[in-house]
């Protein structure tokens, strides 16, 4: 297994592995479903556009993300720390996702997060890392280590997409909670990472059918 899902080749062996270990995805992969290789920046810069793309459109994530950028150029957790409520309220940030950016540069100035060590460590420790900032849940740290660590066998069982998906593909009479999904998913490790893209390429494709955009 590749130590990370970092290139398109460890993605078509996680899929291989998957077609392997899943019918049920192996229907996904033989009807043409092929998950986008999703990579984001580590670091301050990546979990802040994680935190602030939670629970808004891709749209206007971009757009806050846009104007932290212009206001502060220098964005860093003592720029964070010293900013004004005004000045990251003014940039489209919610006041829950201001404590959490707040408490981000706080855990990292005071030596408690060292995001460059968390690609070091093993998934469960980083993970464990993250969701000592308060704000940050497992989801958060889910996606983080997902798309910015490349974490191959990383599964967020609490996404609603992903559970609606597999309410689809198995037939469920109901969409499953984190708890039975994560149960779920654990016939696809070492790659549930890989099962979670593909499971998000499902779940889009499903609501372009039903006429609905799924970001």
């Amino acid at each position: 297994m590749s130590g990370r899902l970092d290139s398109e080749e460890a993605m078509a062996t996680g899929l291989a592995e998957l077609c392997r270990l899943d019918p049920d995805l192996a229907r996904l992969v033989a009807a043409g479903m092929r998950p986008p290789l999703r990579r984001r920046e580590p670091g301050l810069a990546g979990l802040l556009s994680i935190v602030v793309g939670q629970q808004v459109s891709t749209a206007s994530a971009r757009a806050i993300l846009a104007r932290l950028a212009a206001a502060f150029p220098d964005l860093s957790a003592a720029r964070i720390a010293a900013a004004s409520d005004a000045e990251l309220l003014g940039a489209g940030l919610s006041r829950p996702k201001l404590r959490t950016l707040r408490a981000i540069s706080a855990s990292i100035l005071a030596g408690r997060l060292d995001l460059s060590s968390l690609a070091g460590m093993p998934a469960a420790e980083a993970h464990a890392a993250l969701t000592a900032v308060p704000g940050i849940g497992p989801w958060t740290a889910d996606i983080y280590l997902l798309f910015c660590l490349g974490h191959p066998d990383v599964f967020p069982a609490g996404d609603l997409a992903l559970q609606e998906a597999v309410r689809a593909l198995l037939g469920l009479p109901a969409r499953p909670n984190a708890k039975a999904l994560a149960a779920i998913a654990e016939r696809w490790r070492p790659w549930r990472g890989v099962a979670a893209g593909l499971l998000w390429a499902h779940y889009r494709r499903i609501k372009s059918r039903e006429g609905v955009l799924a970001l």
